[in-house]
């Protein structure tokens, strides 16, 4: 336990900071800016401001969190509890006291402004073909001159009238058929599943009479958001879509923070796991009433995932991924019957999860591949999933390289000062005018920009609470339009001669965006943040490019949640891809969920990518002496040495420009004072 001063982290929001022994959690919340809910004024009456503890080492944040580290449960919260009723482990955070370095988590459905979880589906023409299919069948009634059980006649009926042979069934299939067939009159729809293991036919459902639901739910599991898309199995039609956020962000927000949880916490694994598959059936819930069906309406499920989700919500320790050489326990395509992931869906359904393609690329990847199809193609595609972990792919149909590279969670809002996930509420969009240095922004909720009339009232509900992802890669990437920062990432502290927005901290300055509660601003840290996380990006690319012996690349299509809502101009002046033509720079949506969903309703799509991924050429960048030069040439704005002639076509990119700055320049530094040089 810390003396003094414990050190508090929150998620999914990531913020920190220090607090006397004994400050109510709800206290330090709202210091920090924490998105708690309390409309009772912290007299444990409204319950809106319930937080689990963290139980476990957290190598990431360098503490340990215990159930010891917090004031024991109250008369209060004992009082609450017996009338409104708390769920295990919760705590009421206006009772809770600090006494030692925590890590707690805000449940999503307790947060004044619920997370956006941006990763809807994709209208997409997919050939129809599933490998589950409803057929309606007469069966043949039993008859003492020709004795059959009524199995038998079923299977006879599936053969003469679809053509369907080779079938079995589970035993609850068998149990349910007299009084099911009975109750049809001999007329029952029954549930085909094609792709059962081992071959053959799977009987997995039957309904008396006539019954024309069938669907199947495509899921991509994503380290920080888990989207859900319910798909009429006979129409394509997407019927409901829904997203939650990963629950396991309180367990690390990127991915190796996680196998550390489960390296130091000994049944680590088994929570994470429990908590993915309690998210995935809330999610499938969701879908379900949203569509006004019923959960045995259900009879298909598809997974994606990045290696370490895909371990997780398998059941399999994800240990061996925290390390070289990153193996992988398994690769290969997994079908499986639901209910062994826990999954409360009709009761023959099944499971199939796609592919992985090496210890960092996984089955999300596998379904960015299906969905944009770089195998196909002519011309060189450079398909990138942006993440916590960017999973890379580039080629054509004469060959295809994949590498996945660190870039952490700085653009989703994770280690930046001010920055948060995707929220009403979070500054979007920025402008920097380049002679006052005076932006304008606007914020998710409201289509006003801060310089219009009304844009005050339009966010008084929620207030301006930070900045997220795609607003993180436009503030960066105005200030070194403006002049704020150089080529090399320095602030510019000259520039405090002309404009207020530009302060003086320690020895370097900050760029003010906005001032009040809370304060928002742009410092020399978070600069950095952005800077080695758009350079592991651009460095895992040109490692690509290498092996291909290319320079120029065709088509670029960014996948993601993050991908899908950041302007890829402002992409390319940051230099986290390589100079293009910006016609041929697309979002590509949530591009693993409708992989996802492509395999759901076609059969032979799954044929199609296990025989891709297997011909997919994966490269390790660890391993890769080149690695770190490309990584160092693009910390620079776009980059130290590659020329950007598609870019200078749109953008008037600012000269190279020298600041003197004082060592230390990153934090509160010091020694001499000397040159940087772009």
């Amino acid at each position: 336990m810390t003396e003094a001063n414990p050190l508090i982290v929150f998620t999914p929001s990531g913020k920190r900071g220090r607090f006397p022994m004994g400050t109510p959690v709800l206290q330090a919340a709202r210091a920090l800016g924490v998105d708690i809910d309390s409309v009772c004024g912290g007299r444990a009456i409204c319950g809106r401001c319930q937080i689990n503890i963290g139980e476990g080492e957290f190598a990431k944040h360098g503490i340990t969190s215990t159930q010891s580290h917090v004031s024991p449960v109250s008369k209060v919260e004992e009082r609450f509890d017996r009338i409104r009723g708390l769920a295990a482990g919760r705590r009421l955070s206006c009772q809770t006291q600090i006494l030692g370095d925590l890590v707690i988590d805000v449940p999503p459905e307790l947060q004044v402004h619920k997370q956006v979880v941006r990763k809807e589906a994709d209208t997409r023409a997919i050939e129809l073909d599933p490998c589950t299919r409803l057929c309606f069948i007469e069966v043949e009634e039993p008859d003492m001159h020709k004795p059959s059980s009524d199995l038998e006649r079923v299977y006879r009926a599936l053969k003469d009238q679809w053509n369907i042979e080779n079938v079995s069934c589970d035993l609850a299939i068998i149990a349910d058929l007299q009084k099911i067939l009975r109750k049809g009159e001999w007329k029952i729809t029954a549930a085909v599943f094609s792709r059962a293991p081992g071959g053959g036919n799977r009987l997995v459902a039957i309904w008396p009479g006539f019954h024309d639901r069938a669907f199947g739910i495509a899921i991509d599991v994503g380290s920080t958001t888990i989207a859900a898309h319910l798909t009429n199995l006979s129409t394509g039609e997407v019927a409901a879509s829904a997203g939650l956020m990963n629950p396991q962000i309180r367990f690390g927000e990127d991915l190796m923070s996680r196998v550390s949880y489960v390296m130091m916490n000994p049944g680590g694994e088994k929570e994470m796991t429990a908590v993915i598959r309690e998210a995935l059936n809330t999610l499938t819930q969701q879908v379900v009433a949203e569509a006004g069906i019923a959960l045995t309406d259900v009879l298909e499920i598809v997974l994606v995932g990045n290696p370490v989700m895909h371990h997780l919500f398998l059941g399999i320790d994800p240990v061996e991924l925290g390390g070289a050489p990153f193996a992988l326990a398994t690769g290969l395509p997994v079908t499986v019957p639901a209910r062994e992931l826990d999954l409360k869906l009709n009761p023959g359904a099944w499971c199939y999860v796609l592919p992985c393609i090496a210890g960092h690329v996984g089955a999300d990847t596998a379904g960015v591949v299906l969905s944009e199809a770089p195998h196909e193609q002519d011309e060189i595609m450079l398909a990138v999933d942006v993440g916590t972990n960017a999973e890379i792919v580039l080629g054509s149909k004469a060959r295809l390289l994949a590498c996945s590279s660190p870039t952490g969670p700085a653009f989703e809002g994770a280690q930046i000062s001010c920055g948060q996930r995707a929220a009403p509420g979070a500054i979007e969009r920025i402008r920097i005018d380049p002679v006052t240095l005076e932006p304008r922004y606007r914020v998710i909720g409201s289509e006003l920009w801060s310089d219009e009339p009304g844009f005050e009232e339009a966010v008084s509900a929620t207030g301006v609470t930070g900045i997220c992802g795609s607003g993180i890669i436009e503030v960066i990437a105005e200030m070194y339009l403006a002049g704020v920062i150089n080529q090399d990432g320095l602030v510019d502290g000259s520039l405090a001669a002309i404009s207020p927005r530009i302060e003086p901290y320690k020895r370097t300055f900050n760029y003010l965006i906005r001032d009040g509660e809370p304060r928002i601003q742009i410092t020399q840290n978070d600069v950095r943040a952005i800077q080695l996380a758009k350079a592991a990006l651009y460095a895992g690319v040109r490692l690509l490019m290498d092996k291909l012996n290319i320079e120029e690349i065709g088509k670029i299509r960014l996948a993601g949640a993050f991908g899908s809502h950041i302007d890829v101009k402002y992409a390319m002046i940051l230099g986290l891809i390589p100079d293009c033509d910006l016609t041929h720079v697309q979002s590509a949506g949530n591009a693993a969920g409708t992989g996802a969903r492509i395999a759901l309703l076609n059969s032979k799509a799954r044929d199609e990518i296990e025989a891709v991924v297997r011909r997919i050429e994966k490269i390790e960048t660890a391993v890769e002496p080149k690695f770190q030069q490309h990584f160092v040439e693009a910390m620079a704005f776009p980059h130290k040495t590659a020329p950007s002639p598609h870019l200078s076509k749109v953008v008037m990119l600012p000269p190279r420009k020298d600041i003197v700055i004082g060592d230390g320049n990153d934090d509160d530094g010091g020694g001499r004072r000397r040159r940087r040089r772009g």
